[in-house]
């Protein structure tokens, strides 16, 4: 009996969708994110973090309550001898910290992976306006991730997002990228490479990579209603942590750098009132007196069409631009000044209201006080006169947090300056050290600091 033929084509079909070729492109697709992800997967730790912090949301009245803190987040290897980038959120007060390392490649076979070693890791710097912080363990030989150049992302560029949702480790999730630059706040210069790939809880710090297996960004928060993924995540781009890991790995801190010049976005308004060439673009509003941009030659007016070769488009990408360049370096100008084009070479100098400006003034064998866990350094002439608004011409500023200090209460933060401890003025570091190794050991100590201006009282109690 002979067959109709549409009923010998779905047969066809039948036989097809059963014994599917293995050379088709979904198979070789999903075949390559396989291993992508195990190779990826190598240089991802989960972290957790133990420490204390005040619990403002204590049911036992207004009074804030001292509790023990957990934190659990992700981190990427990006050195074989075990530097590690992560959200500093993740480790933000943490008194231990702890890395689960993978477990080797010869380990990972079947579906139930073991589990890595667990080492202990010592935090070399922070970048709090970047919310990126670089850890150190002891090792060699470990599998590590490159950074990738997130300037070459484009939306719609397939993603994968890597690390331990709700604690969950070893985890990845793909996307696509739904924005490469997306800006926040309008007054800040950090942007987000935004992702649909989902990201929860846990995912912090882990890395966000391009289907070459290249670290684009970090994973650092979400939008969301529910406190699950809805599809808007956000991750810090390459190009930003690159710079900040290798100032945090060199010097252990990070300079912001700045050229002097304030720039301003060109709006049809501006251009029509000012009679401009154009009515977009980047226009600069003042230059510093004696700045670095006064003095190679740049002036109010001049519109900037290019930073390195790359066009400006708004304000906000000028400063996004300047924000991934270290201090030191410089920069190439386009700009265009009654009709003529200029070519300018600006330095960027270090920001002088960076507080972290202090750390390069530290000797590590007098600046410690280990009980503050602090790096000081004493004010002196020169000092004094990097801060002229000073309340109290004395005291010891703080330059650096150097390890976990012996008393809780308020934390002190770099540039915080320490005047007096329990009424007696403090002149220097050593008698700021001496004034701690003196005390009692149930006896809490004031200490008046100066913030930003203004100044206050921080009480420490021994722990």
């Amino acid at each position: 009996m002979r067959l109709p033929p549409i009923l010998i084509l779905m047969s066809s079909l039948v036989l097809a969708q059963g014994q599917p070729s293995r050379s088709d492109t979904l198979h070789q697709f999903s075949a390559s994110l396989v291993q992508l992800s195990a190779r990826v997967n190598l240089a991802v730790v989960q972290i957790n973090s133990t420490g204390y912090a005040l619990d403002d949301e204590s049911e036992s009245g207004n009074a804030a309550v001292l509790s023990r803190q957990r934190a659990t987040g992700a981190g990427v290897v990006l050195t074989a001898d075990g530097y590690i980038i992560t959200n500093n959120h993740v480790v933000q007060g943490g008194r231990r910290i702890r890395v689960q390392l993978p477990a080797p490649r010869e380990d990972r076979s079947g579906p139930l992976k073991r589990s890595g070693r667990v080492v202990d890791a010592r935090v070399v710097g922070v970048d709090r306006v970047a919310d990126l912080a670089v850890l150190k363990i002891e090792a060699k030989g470990l599998p590590f991730l490159a950074l990738g150049d997130s300037s070459t992302l484009k939306e719609g560029q397939v993603v994968l997002a890597f690390g331990a949702p709700m604690g969950l480790r070893n985890s990845v999730s793909m996307g696509v990228v739904s924005a490469v630059a997306r800006q926040l706040k309008v007054d800040d210069p950090m942007i987000y490479v935004q992702t649909d790939a989902p990201i929860n809880p846990g995912n912090s710090g882990g890395p966000l990579v391009d289907v070459d297996g290249r670290v684009m960004g970090i994973n650092t928060f979400i939008f969301s209603q529910s406190g699950g993924s809805e599809g808007i995540g956000f991750a810090i781009p390459s190009n930003i942590v690159h710079s900040i890991f290798d100032q945090i790995r060199t010097s252990g801190h990070v300079h912001r750098g700045e050229t002097g010049i304030l720039a301003q976005t060109i709006t049809p308004a501006l251009a029509a009132g000012l009679s401009l060439p154009r009515d977009w673009g980047v226009m600069v509003g003042d230059v510093m007196p004696d700045g670095p941009a006064a003095q190679a030659g740049v002036k109010i007016g001049d519109i900037i069409l290019a930073v390195d070769g790359r066009p400006m488009e708004n304000a906000r990408e000028f400063l996004v631009d300047l924000f991934r360049h270290p201090v030191g370096q410089k920069i190439a100008l386009e700009v265009l000044r009654d009709g003529d084009r200029l070519s300018i070479t600006v330095p960027l100098i270090e920001r002088e209201d960076d507080p972290l400006r202090f750390a390069d003034y530290v000797d590590p064998d007098k600046s410690m006080v280990a009980k503050l866990g602090i790096l000081g350094v004493s004010i002196d002439r020169k000092l004094a006169d990097m801060l002229p608004d000073l309340r109290i011409p004395y005291g010891v500023i703080v330059a650096a947090r150097g390890g976990q200090p012996s008393y809780t209460g308020g934390g002190l933060e770099p540039g915080d300056v320490i005047h007096s401890i329990n009424n007696a003025p403090v002149t220097s570091v050593e008698t700021l050290r001496a004034a701690f190794d003196g005390a009692k050991p149930d006896q809490p100590m004031v200490l008046q600091v100066e913030r930003e201006g203004q100044l206050m009282f921080v009480a420490l109690e021994p722990e």
